[in-house]
């Protein structure tokens, strides 16, 4: 009798195991990923090619960068419309100021308009309490304007230096990379502490989740909101430096679609568009998916528009998904 109710604790035990892992939110992704790299690999002998998978990780380092702060924005059940426009405007800003001769200048300048736009959005949204959609909407037509305005209509090259440097490679035995990846995972890594180990991260999950009772437990929630939107302006930043690394031209025309990008890689990632769920390590998974999947389907010779359609067709998967583990868990 003793042995079959332990027998029948430990399937229990087990099942109960299985069940949270199954609920695991990076699960999904992360498997995702790796079909995803396995079909790839065997459609197209090159796919695992050192320079192949590194190709990836640098087109990636944008877009990625970029989404980090997309994520922060969501988990506060926000939206940002205007981030890739920021980080274009930054480097026009950065090849202009540049052109004087003095590049930490250059990048300090880049990082003040930066955050300066961030405090822009955050104000609007904290302060006159408008919605994160049509603010960020407002800015991203006001700045893509503003940044045509200021280059002329033209681009500007960048000479070789601390400008740059984010695109200057380097080998890790056979595997050469850029320090604009290595930059991208230190972002990564810092804000994924920040939200995983620091008071601040649990505000920013709170204020998502719920911002009513955020605010009876002692949150202060608009000042969590405001710095939310101050550190994407500081990571909008980091991206123009990287931007800059990977083509040495500032092009007001540049990452027409990263607004768009950073979205499709965070609800890829399993962060939820209703806020208070998800993580940046989603995020990174959701844009490597993003990116095996441009790459995989371009060695396959598929044409570009039909890259865009097998991601979007991601994306509406990825939000079914989501809405079904809400109500699933409500």
């Amino acid at each position: 009798m003793t042995s079959t109710t332990a027998g029948l604790t430990g399937r229990d035990l087990s099942r109960a195991r299985v069940s949270r892992i199954l609920r695991e939110p990076l699960l999904g992704p992360l498997a995702a990923l790796i079909v995803a790299i396995i079909i790839f690999s065997v459609i197209s002998q090159t796919f695992l090619n050192p320079y192949n998978l590194s190709l990836i990780l640098q087109q990636s380092v944008v877009v990625g960068i970029l989404a980090v702060g997309q994520t922060l924005i969501i988990l506060t059940s926000g939206i940002d419309l205007s981030i890739g426009s920021v980080a274009v405007l930054g480097t026009i800003v950065m090849a202009q100021v540049s052109g004087g001769g003095n590049p930490i200048l250059a990048l300090g300048a880049t990082f003040v308009v930066c955050v300066v736009l961030g405090a822009v959005n955050g104000g609007l949204v904290t302060l006159l309490r408008l919605p994160p959609f049509i603010v960020t909407l407002g800015t991203f037509t006001a700045i893509q304007a503003a940044t045509r305005l200021l280059a002329g209509s033209q681009t500007y090259q960048v000479p070789d230096g601390v400008l740059t440097f984010l695109g200057t490679s380097f080998r890790i035995g056979t595997f050469a990379t850029t320090y604009g990846v290595v930059a991208m995972l230190f972002v990564y890594l810092i804000v994924w502490y920040a939200l995983s180990q620091t008071a601040w991260g649990k505000h920013v999950y709170a204020v998502g989740g719920n911002v009513t009772a955020s605010k009876l437990s002692g949150i202060k929630s608009n000042r969590t909101l405001f710095s939310v939107y101050l550190v994407t302006g500081v990571i909008a930043a980091i991206a123009a430096w990287a931007a800059l690394g990977r083509i040495p031209n500032a092009d007001p025309n540049a990452y027409q679609n990263a607004n768009l990008e950073t979205i499709t890689a965070v609800v890829i990632g399993g962060t939820s568009l209703f806020g208070g769920r998800g993580s940046v390590i989603g995020t990174l998974i959701g844009t490597l998916i993003v990116g095996v999947l441009r790459n995989g389907l371009t060695q396959a010779g598929v044409d570009s528009l039909y890259q865009n359609i097998a991601t979007g067709i991601l994306v509406i998967v990825a939000v079914t998904v989501d809405q079904f583990a809400r109500r699933r868990s409500a």
